[in-house]
């Protein structure tokens, strides 16, 4: 495995939740990442950004690793989850609500639903 794939791994595997992403969860670089940044954020949820444009290597990398093309890339106990439109998805439905209770992470379900009744 590469430099890059390993310091994937190591932080996709010792990490609940990491969003690979432009930018930071602080100051997003693009709007699909503010995008998946702002419901985490919103929702309280405690994670790892890793900004691709500081690193070549794990720019690419990310996209090797999970056979994605696109970023961001959300993480949920070293399972790829998707990217902004399946993340959206997700959290429009409930669906990420459910992913979160099962894996044991935890965030708000008050945010959670303020964001489906703005969105519904």
């Amino acid at each position: 495995m590469t430099d890059a794939k390993n310091r994937i791994d190591e932080t996709v595997k010792g990490n609940d939740v990491v969003l690979y992403m432009k930018g930071t969860k602080s100051m997003p670089q693009c709007g699909f990442s503010s995008r998946v940044a702002g419901v985490l954020n919103y929702m309280g949820v405690d994670y790892i950004d890793v900004n691709v444009l500081a690193d070549d290597d794990i720019r690419q990398g990310i996209k090797d690793y999970s056979d994605w093309p696109t970023i961001p890339q959300l993480y949920v106990k070293g399972e790829f989850v998707g990217g902004c439109d399946i993340i959206t998805d997700m959290t429009l439905s409930g669906e990420l609500d459910t992913l979160f209770d099962d894996s044991g992470v935890s965030f708000d379900k008050e945010a959670a639903d303020k964001i489906r009744e703005a969105n519904g």
